[in-house]
């Protein structure tokens, strides 16, 4: 085989101040023609860094300082930006992590599909417009005659993204590099791009370089993988080598932190006095989008007669595909958006549904962790700053005593003082989700609504900031609402796991039973659609969204996941809501029997 990509002694700097930091060293690698490189490591470890220069580019404020890139042939460290513009996207094409935010909203698929092909004056419109739809079928969108003329809006997160592969695919590049491609995506959705991008790159043959920080995910496309740390490489070698018998450290780390969690042992915590109410109880919340219809439900209905509860120092996980409900759930909790029908208890007393009509007392006991903390984060105030206003607002801390206590809540989770003077944009992705945590911390909350804190985070740093969480629970006896769509961590940290599909509660299960014992067959196909870190596996799940034959959508009154379920009884798990099975440990709602589940 003959090497297609060529990285010899690459050296990547960053310029600030009149200085010069090396970011990226003495980078050798080779990926040999129809072969997938995996780029994996921590964030910040150079992974995008190194990609990114095999399309002859470096972020502001950095700049490629030495050694040979060739791809195809080109050597690109001795183009101009004349010749970088002809071979991007001709001979390099790039999919970027977030689709979304690579999409013209004001433009139909189409047109930003086939630009590459007519900018590059590969083929005309009609010629192009036939490939995709050809793209379309390979990648197994849905209506892919038609999917083209619609807008970026009009599909989900996961079409989307193999929207952009397509637009990557169009000019039969030599490269393609794939970055966090999965990463933001729900397990089932994930499966499915994963999927249709490894149908795509085996048929078409395509050379590849996947970047990302998901060992599992690696073992389902990767034919190499390189461990990438600090901007060196630790070690790199044959996919299998690396996930079963890895030689550097720090490779045996990553792979320690994709093994399956241990379910987290019970925090002892006071038991309620007769009669206390629980800390948050919710009952038959409905919720959506749109106005309301003639009975006062929601036009775009994305909650439906969701109830919990949670007592004071408990976790409640709340998992479930993209769509499912779980960020309006905590919206509503935190009353960034108000619910049609149902009430919100803090205490078992009400809470007002709208934020602006809430006192002060109860915006302090209820505090919203953000998912993302780039941008909760307000990257022109000094980190300290941000967690000093609640601390003023909330306490009336000021001056001496409310920099003491900044200092105090940055020692809580796990940060040096001296960074409150740092800037948002100066910090690691954990360092910025810690002080997220701080900045809510700040307010002394009772109830924390921690909306996927950890998605965005490599294995190692996730695995830290639930250790964090756990330590904070311990010490602190705060609660928590664990928003996620992944399982394992859920299973980490959480007492109780309720399972959304469709806005609605299909299963509510004490953590440890994960995985055992009668589960609705909703919560069976995402702990099914969790990747394994084994080579193959992907080719022996099931696709997650295939419906049943001769299985339609139900009626409004029916099983929102009756399209979906093998065990659906037609006539009637389509027509009639199912109430809930009572087990000792879990809550399920079906209309099967538990000992058929």
């Amino acid at each position: 085989m003959t090497a297609l990509v060529r990285l010899s002694g690459l050296q990547i700097a960053a310029c600030k101040d009149g200085g010069v930091t090396s970011i990226v060293r003495d980078i050798d690698l080779c990926v040999e023609a129809g072969e997938v490189l995996a780029l994996i490591g921590e964030s910040g470890s150079g992974k995008t860094t190194i990609a990114l220069a095999l399309l002859g580019y470096a972020r502001p404020g950095c700049r490629i300082t030495g050694g040979e890139i060739e791809v195809a042939g080109h050597r690109i460290d001795r183009m101009d930006e004349a010749a970088l513009r002809t071979l991007r996207g001709r001979v390099v094409a790039y999919v970027a992590q977030s689709a979304a935010a690579a999409f013209n909203p004001m433009l139909t698929i189409m047109r930003q599909v086939i630009e590459p092909a007519l900018v590059h004056g590969l083929m005309d419109r009609a010629a192009a417009e036939t490939k995709a739809r050809g793209l379309f079928r390979a990648l197994a969108l849905p209506d892919p005659d038609t999917v083209g003329d619609r807008y970026p809006h009009q599909v989900s997160g996961g079409q989307l993204q193999r929207l952009m592969a397509a637009m990557a695919l169009i000019t039969d590049p030599a490269l393609v590099i794939f970055d966090e491609p999965t990463t933001a995506l729900d397990v089932t959705t994930q499966i499915e791009v994963l999927k249709a991008f490894k149908t795509v790159v085996r048929d078409l043959g395509t050379t590849a370089v996947y970047v990302s920080h998901d060992l599992a995910v690696v073992a389902q496309i990767a034919d190499r993988i390189c461990v990438l740390r600090g901007g060196t490489v630790q070690e790199q070698g044959k996919a299998d080598q690396i996930l079963h018998a890895p030689a550097h450290a720090y490779s045996r780390a990553l792979v320690g932190a994709a093994a399956p969690r241990v379910p987290a042992e019970p925090i002892a915590m006071p038991p309620p006095a007769p009669g206390e109410a629980p800390l948050l109880e919710l009952r038959d919340i409905v919720a959506g989008y749109g106005g309301l219809d003639a009975n006062g439900r929601p036009k775009a209905c994305i909650l439906d007669k969701v109830s919990l509860t949670i007592r004071r120092g408990r976790t409640l996980g709340v998992i479930g595909e993209s769509g499912s409900g779980k960020s309006t759930l905590a919206r509503v909790v935190a009353g960034l958006h108000s619910a049609a029908q149902g009430y919100v208890n803090l205490n078992g007393v009400p809470l007002a549904s709208r934020i602006a009509d809430r006192s002060r007392e109860d915006l302090r006991r209820v505090q919203l962790v953000f998912q993302n903390a780039d941008t909760a984060l307000n990257p022109a105030m000094r980190v300290g700053q941000t967690v000093g206003r609640p601390l003023t607002f909330f306490h009336g801390l000021r001056g001496r005593t409310r920099a003491a206590e900044v200092a105090r809540l940055f020692d809580l989770v796990r940060l040096p003082a001296a960074i409150a003077d740092r800037l948002p944009g100066e910090l690691s992705g954990g360092q910025k989700q810690r002080v997220n945590l701080a900045r809510a911390l700040a307010a002394r909350p009772d109830l924390l609504l921690c909306d996927e804190v950890t998605s965005a985070l490599d294995p190692v740093v996730a695995e830290a900031v639930l250790d964090l969480l756990v330590d904070l629970r311990r010490e602190l006896g705060v609660a928590y609402m664990f928003i996620t769509h992944d399982i394992e961590r859920v299973r980490a940290i959480a007492d109780d796991v309720m399972v959304l599909y469709g806005g609605c509660q299909m299963e509510l299960a004490d953590a440890r039973a994960l995985g055992s014992g009668p589960h609705h067959p909703y919560s069976r196909l995402l702990m099914a659609s969790v990747p394994h870190l084994k080579a193959g596996w992907l080719e022996t799940t099931m696709d997650p969204f295939a419906p049943v034959p001769g299985q339609a959508g139900a009626t409004a009154d029916g099983c929102r996941f009756f399209s979906r379920c093998a065990l659906a009884m037609p006539g009637t798990c389509d027509l009639v809501r199912p109430a809930s099975l009572v087990a000792d440990d879990r809550l399920i709602a079906c209309h099967r029997e538990l000992a058929e589940l």
